[in-house]
């Protein structure tokens, strides 16, 4: 293929168009697709009778079966195989021939002309039954049935019939399983399938497993992988894209009710080898395919397209990482799908830990779990079909991650075992590319065994040698290793770690032999060749040194043909030069393997050696001795490389050469680091090692000077750095420009064409200079030679060819020219017909392309149509519609016709793909559109500038634009209205570097219009500024102001009083250099800066201020600040006379007494009031600068109020607590301050208004302190009440029942108890239901609290009334004694007593007496009387002491009974009174 004669970096670069490529391939394509629908509606009928004439050409002996076509449905989806006949094959591929035996060859040959034969029988009985069919249709309706009918019955009887020997004769059937044809072994090559075959008979029929090493075969597991399958006795397993794992022995386990018997089969995938040549890997070759691989037709074609491929990486190590591209394969055939290989360096990647492979059918990606720096390479995606493969490569660079220690050096990378035996393994590495800015001393190598997590460090002292070998190894155990370097400043990073190595001697490895003992289970027996017994070993051969370093020597050798009667071990001898003294290395410990390296040596001393080998017979003779060898390194570091010279590739990348290390040995590779001109920093360009003289260093800025450098490495170490290069700009190289495309034809006549067409995408980093046109003839449909239409380049894209034939088809071609060269030639254009143009309308417009694009708007372009139709051009109309949108949804830009050829286009949708055309109007109407413009998307591109104006100091206006983007030879091109500028004289343009300027000389109306500029070479970097008459005005002001400028003032003059009563006037300026002067004048004569003025100028803030300690009378008048700043000036003034003038006097006055109070004890905040939560009213007041000795006194109307306790100054607040504020508290309350510094009062007059607000405020809070109302019955009725914390006569207390206001009546009252309010409902009725409201209103606001007194409340409250009202009526109706009877009555014996009392009742009571709880009955001596029924008298004639005791009045009615109790005590004193003490006591009973 064409493309892989051009390097990756070139394929893939800007400079080589793929657009032009892409357009090729598309426009081939399309000619397919057309092609292919053509075909289909005469490929559909034909089918059958092909496919019939290819069985029976198979039939009549051909050697192999004619492969079927492929059978697409002519409504299908285009290009889509919607079915496929499976070709048959007469056997394997050439190149399979080798896996095989002949004998499978002929078997599979002789099942191809079996099942060839079958398939001409079906067909001969598809014919006969098509022949029956046909002759059925002549029959009679009637007789069909019945045959049928007889057919139906005659099955049926003879299915029972079988049924029923079956049933009869089933023990004599059953049989075990038995493998007929049993399944072969198979070597194949990786990426194949293989399948396996096995016939099996039995009854009943046997049930078929696979097994792999003895472990069932789980299809679903690994979908796709394996495929089972059973048809007419024959299974098969089908194992799909065989890899080195699936390398094992197979088992078919067949069982039945009769028992289960097994067969077997091994399978070996091969795998290519490098070494002997890799077929894969050259071109048009590949992987020999399964037999399913690929679809029969042998002249099908793959088209491998790359879509969103992955572009040169960066990473850093630890980093994770994807590499993806979309695959499109055409056809696109589900059923055979492309094989997908990931290469780095020219070396396939198999999946591993660290990299991950997925392909889903479209998008192919490779990642890195955990980026190395072994990663870092030239990556290729390979994508194998049948008609070859296709490839897309990019560079990968991986740096080095942040060091634990700041200027350690970088990790070393690719560690790995060069020799592995019993005693030691050889490890080597790469040194990095990054010492950290200290050279590297040496380097550490650790161990650690498989299994475990403990690492060991091997060398105690830094190697800088990159091999070292590993002793003190547990023979049969394995190791992996890493590496860190170290320098003055730290230790790096480890490595990634190698690929596990065992301890074991090669020579050992060679002489086991493994028997598979169950293939299945992948068990291996291991034994050994018997030795010789009793026998002392030869002597070692071939004895050498095959590595020598300063630090040690390695010695290899042969093991002795005669091994004696065990295994052997050997003992190495030294010898220094000079002396013929032998020592021996390892008396203690012996070798096992025939290697060994020795440290410890001399370094610059010359040695020999010898080994002996022994077992338990003896020790041999010494081997030969080596020849003399020196201890040092024989391997010296490359020296440095020369002539490194950088060329340039891209606007981000550069090629680097340079000439090889002479006499280098062991090459590992180059290191090659650049520096920005100047800076003094080298960075490495690349982390790994790179072979070759040639390298593409990427990620470079553009625009930049680079200088490089290369070093060379060995194992030895790195070289010194080459000379360093020349510096070279970093920028795209020139190149040829793209083909041009879009040709059209703008006019025609009867001799002359007017061909128009759209500049090329890519212009190859030059301006393009010209363009050639060619023609062609078409005759008959067959296409002529290319003639030359113009010999010397034309510069305009639209262009008249001359001498043509009237009504003859042409084809043309158009080339551009830049000074690289002249391009490809663009694609033919469509065929045209060279005939006279006579519409009306206008022709198409031409060059129709956009600029200044932005996320909302564009600015569309065009030229005037060469052919104008009957009549002038009137105007223009702009089309948009979006780019995937049909034709239907053009919509048009402007509603009427615009004469300007431009237009911004604005209320584009972000992010949104749009396409636009434009058509001409004259008289006759709208005209021809223009071709379609190329699908921009509506965005802004970052970094995009917009141009700005400018008016300098000197009032000159000028528009400015800027470009951060732009290219070797990009230029800035200005226009007004998108026109070139042709009267320079109005304008002068001013270009440095990446910013450009016109200047208006003379702003006038002539300048009017919409600038903008163009930046070539670049994305269409572009911008305008519209200047309009209203903008030209503000553009002339703003001019003149510069011209004249002022200093810019944030505030004008002002005056205002400081703390202590002194004036300051001050004025504050936007800006005000240091150069920048003050004056203050006061009525025309400048005021000086002395102690009764004291003026004040900040630069830095523009601030200006004068202070006058006092102002007096004198100072009455006009205030004046000048100010001059350069050419700039400015003044404010300030006024003060008369009112103005005497207010501020004595505002000033007022706050000099003010400061002067505030020396002493003084109020910060004066006395205030504020009612509490309590409907307490606190009087309060904030003090400052109080000492122990300030005393407070409160007064009250002028009369002091005492206080037990003095007064606390907490948080300087002074209080006064008046508890339920009344009336009475109304006055005037006063607090004084005073000690020796002076003394200060505060006044608080809480009368008529004030007063009434703190009585409002104690309303109010008072009203928000009413509980929830509640419902209570009494004797009477219901009561409604709520409770205040505090209640007043101010506050005002209304009742509404259903929102009506109630009046008090007799039945209905509301008052007042305490802090109880209620409302009584005497004897309620069913009226009085409702919801009742109480409002509290506190003389501004009313606040309300409601019940509902309805349903169960009302009940219940109503029961409960009527239950007291009973119960009061008992209370007051009931028998009880009022009064009159003692307590205690003492009387002396012989006298008489006379007690009465009252009692009451309702009725009237009975009354009984009782003494000591017995009732009394009256006689001469007690007399007992009840009058009117409310007197009881109680009479004793003669008092004896026996009547002494308790005597108690018992009292009873209907409504109940009590009793009063009274004592009698009867004494017999001498001549003393008795005295009775009167006490009434009632108790009830």
């Amino acid at each position: 293929m064409s493309s892989l004669s051009l390097p990756f970096y070139q394929k893939h670069h800007r400079h080589y168009d793929r657009d032009y490529r892409n357009t090729q391939l598309s426009s081939t394509m399309q000619e397919y697709r057309q092609e292919e629908k053509r075909s289909t509606a005469t490929h559909s009928h034909r089918v059958r009778s092909k496919f019939s004439d290819e069985m029976l050409e198979t039939s009549s002996g051909s050697p192999q079966m004619k492969r079927a076509k492929q059978d697409y449905y002519s409504k299908g989806k285009e290009n889509e195989a919607v079915d496929y006949i499976v070709p048959v094959f007469r056997g394997c591929h050439e190149h399979f021939s080798g896996i095989t035996s002949s004998k499978d060859e002929r078997t599979k040959q002789s099942k191809s002309s079996h099942f060839a034969g079958e398939s001409h029988s079906a067909l001969s009985s598809t014919i006969e039954e098509h022949n029956i069919e046909k002759s059925a249709m002549h029959k009679s309706r009637k007789v069909a049935i019945r045959e049928s009918a007889e057919r139906i019955s005659l099955n049926k009887e003879i299915y029972d019939i079988q049924d029923f020997h079956k049933r009869l004769r089933e023990d004599s059937l059953l049989r075990l399983p038995e493998f007929i044809i049993k399944p072969r072994s198979h070597t194949v090559w990786e990426k194949q399938n293989v399948k396996l075959h096995c016939t099996v008979s039995g009854w009943p029929v046997p049930r078929v497993t696979w097994y792999k090493n003895n472990v069932s075969i789980n299809v679903h597991t690994d979908p796709g992988k394996y495929i089972i399958d059973s048809k007419y006795g024959v299974h098969s397993l089908e194992i799909n894209n065989c890899d080195f794992d699936d390398t094992a022995q197979y088992r078919a386990s067949a069982m039945n009710a009769k028992g289960e018997l097994s067969a077997f089969a091994s399978v070996v995938v091969k795998r290519f080898k490098a070494e002997h040549g890799d077929l894969s890997f050259h071109s048009g070759r590949i992987a020999p395919p399964s037999y399913d691989y690929f679809p029969g037709d042998p002249h099908m074609k793959f088209e491998v397209h790359f879509v969103d491929m992955f572009n040169v990486s960066f990473g850093k190590e630890g980093d994770t990482l994807s590499l993806g591209c979309t695959v499109v394969v055409y056809p696109n055939l589900k059923r055979f799908q492309p094989e997908i290989q990931w290469w780095r360096n020219g070396i396939q990647l198999q999946p591993s830990k660290w990299v991950e492979m997925h392909w889903g059918g479209e998008t192919a990606t490779l990642t890195f779990t955990h980026l190395n720096k072994e990663d870092e390479g030239l990556y290729t995606i390979r994508v194998l079909t049948k008609s070859g493969y296709e490839v897309h490569s990019a560079y990968v660079f991986v740096r080095d991650a942040d060091a634990e220690v700041a200027g350690a050096p970088g990790a070393p990378l690719d560690v790995y075992c060069l020799d592995a035996n019993k005693d030691y393994v050889i490890v080597t590495w790469k040194q990095p590319a990054v010492d950290g800015g200290s050279s590297i001393l040496g380097y550490f190598v650790d161990r650690c065994e498989v299994g475990t997590n403990h690492w060991v460090q091997c060398n105690d002292t830094p190697v800088k040698f990159a091999r070292f070998p590993v002793t003190g190894l547990v023979e049969g155990r394995s190791y992996i290793f890493r590496v860190r370097a170290v320098n003055n400043v730290g230790i790096s990073r480890p490595s990634r770690v190698s690929e596990p190595v065992a301890a074991l001697d090669p020579a050992d490895k060679a002489r086991l032999k493994g028997i598979p003992l169950a293939p299945w289970t992948g068990q291996i027996i291991v034994t050994e060749e018997e030795p010789a017994e009793g026998v002392v070993p030869g002597q070692p051969t071939e004895l050498a040194v095959t590595e020598a370093t300063r630090n040690y020597v390695v010695l290899s050798w042969k093991p002795p043909g005669q091994r004696g009667h065990e295994g052997i071990m050997y003992y190495v001898e030294k010898c220094v030069a000079g002396t013929e003294d032998w020592q021996r290395v390892n008396p203690e410990i012996p070798v096992k393997s025939p290697r060994f390296a020795l440290f410890d040596l001399a370094e610059g001393k010359s040695y020999r050696f010898r080994v002996r080998s022994a077992n338990s017979a003896g020790i041999s003779e010494p081997s030969e001795p080596t020849d003399f060898t020196e201890v040092t390194d024989k391997l010296d570091v490359p020296k440095a490389p020369s002539h490194v010279v950088p060329s340039r590739n891209t606007d981000t990348s550069m090629v680097v050469t340079w000439e090889e290390s002479k006499d280098a040995k062991e090459l590992v590779g180059y290191y090659i680091e650049a520096s920005i001109s100047g800076s003094g920093k080298w960075e490495p360009c690349n982390n790994k090692p790179v072979k070759g003289k040639r390298f593409i260093c990427h990620g470079l800025q553009t625009g930049q000077l680079y200088k490089f450098r290369v070093r060379a490495v060995n194992a030895a170490g790195l070289s010194q750095f080459s000379h360093e290069s020349e510096a070279l700009e970093v920028k795209a190289a020139l190149a040829a420009p793209a083909p041009p495309y879009g040709i059209t034809v703008l006019e025609s006549v009867r001799d002359s064409m007017v061909l128009g067409w759209k500049q090329p995408k890519f212009q190859g980093g030059a301006d393009i200079t010209g363009y050639f046109v060619d023609y062609r003839e078409i005759i008959d449909g067959i296409p002529g030679k290319w003639k030359e239409a113009n010999i010397k380049a034309i510069t305009e894209r639209a262009y008249r060819i001359h001498d043509l034939k009237e009504n003859m088809v042409y084809q043309f071609q158009v080339r551009a020219i830049n000074m690289a060269g002249v391009g490809l030639p663009s694609l033919p254009s469509e065929k045209f017909t060279c005939e006279e143009w006579t519409i009306a309308v206008p022709g198409p417009p031409h060059d129709v392309m956009y600029t200044e694009v932005r996320k909302n708007s564009l600015v569309l372009l065009w030229k005037a149509p060469i052919y104008s139709g009957r009549s002038e051009v009137t105007g223009y109309y702009a089309d948009v519609r979006e780019a995937d949108a049909d034709d239907e949804k053009w919509r048009s830009v402007n509603e009427k016709e615009i004469s300007k050829r431009h237009i911004k286009v604005q209320g584009l949708k972000e992010g949104v793909k749009y396409v636009f055309r434009v058509r001409a109007v004259n008289r006759a109407g709208v005209g021809k559109p223009s071709d379609l413009t190329e699908p921009v998307t509506a965005e802004t591109p970052p970094g995009t500038k917009e141009i700005a104006v400018n008016v300098d100091d000197d009032g000159v206006i000028s528009l400015t634009f800027e470009c951060a983007d732009m290219a070797e030879g990009s230029k800035f091109i200005w226009s007004k209205n998108y026109e070139d500028l042709i009267d320079s004289s109005r304008v002068t343009m001013e270009t440095k570097g990446g910013k450009t300027k016109i200047i208006f000389n003379d702003p006038g109306k002539e300048d009017l219009g919409i600038y903008s500029c163009v930046v070539t070479e670049t994305d269409g970097v572009s911008s305008s500024y519209a200047i309009d008459e209203a903008e030209l005005l503000r553009l002339l002001e703003l001019s003149h102001e510069h011209k004249f400028p002022v200093v810019p003032l944030k505030s004008e003059l002002a005056v205002e009083l400081l703390e202590k009563g002194q004036v300051r006037f001050w004025l504050e300026a936007e800006r005000l250099s240091p150069n920048g002067q003050c004056k203050f004048v006061f009525n025309d004569k400048e005021i000086k800066n002395d102690e009764k003025y004291k003026i004040k100028v900040d630069h830095k803030t523009g601030l200006v201020e004068m202070i006058m300690d006092k102002l007096e009378d004198i100072n009455e008048g006009t205030y004046t600040v000048q100010l001059q700043d350069g050419k700039a000036s400015n003044q404010s003034s300030l006024v003060l006379i008369g009112d103005v003038f005497k207010n501020l006097q004595k505002e000033a006055e007022f706050q000099r007494g003010e400061w002067l109070r505030k020396q002493g004890p003084h109020f910060v905040e004066y006395l205030s009031w504020e009612v509490n939560n309590d409907c307490s009213v606190l009087l309060k007041c904030k003090v400052a600068n109080i000492k122990k000795e300030t005393s407070i006194i409160w007064y009250k109307d002028d009369r002091e109020i005492m206080f037990d306790e003095k007064h606390d100054f907490k948080d300087g607040v002074c209080t006064l607590l008046v508890q339920q504020f009344s009336k009475k508290d109304a006055g005037v309350y006063e607090i004084v301050l005073k000690d020796d510094r002076g003394r200060d009062s505060s006044t608080l007059r809480l009368l008529e208004k004030a007063f009434g607000d703190v009585i409002s405020e104690v309303c109010r809070a008072a009203a928000q302190t009413a509980t929830d109302l509640k419902v209570q019955s009494t004797e009477h009725g219901i009561r409604i009440y709520s409770f205040v914390t505090y209640y007043l006569d101010d506050l005002k207390i209304i009742w509404y029942h259903k929102d009506t206001k109630l009046a008090s009546t007799d039945r209905v009252k509301s008052g007042v108890t305490g802090e109880q309010l209620w409302l009584q409902i005497n004897e309620p009725t069913e009226k009085d239901k409702g919801r009742y409201t109480l409002e509290l209103f506190d003389g501004k606001a009313g606040h309300k609290k409601s019940v509902e007194l309805s349903g169960t409340v009302f009940d219940e409250a109503f029961a409960e009334f009527q239950r007291l009202k009973q119960a009061a009526i008992a209370e007051k109706n009931r028998a009880r004694v009022i009064g009159g009877l003692p307590d205690v009555v003492t009387i002396q014996e012989g006298k008489s007593l006379n007690l009465t009392c009252n009692v009451w009742g309702e009725p009237a009571p009975t009354v009984s007496w009782l003494k000591n709880d017995r009732e009394l009955l009256g006689d001469a001596h007690l007399i007992l009387k009840f009058d009117s029924g409310k007197f009881a008298s109680f009479t004793i004639t003669d008092v004896r002491t026996t009547d002494s005791g308790k005597y108690s009045i018992l009292v009873k009615n209907k409504y109940g009974t009590e009793t009063g109790d009274f004592t009698v005590s009867v004494f017999i004193p001498e001549d003393e009174e008795v005295q009775v003490e009167p006490e009434k006591a009632a108790k009830k009973k």
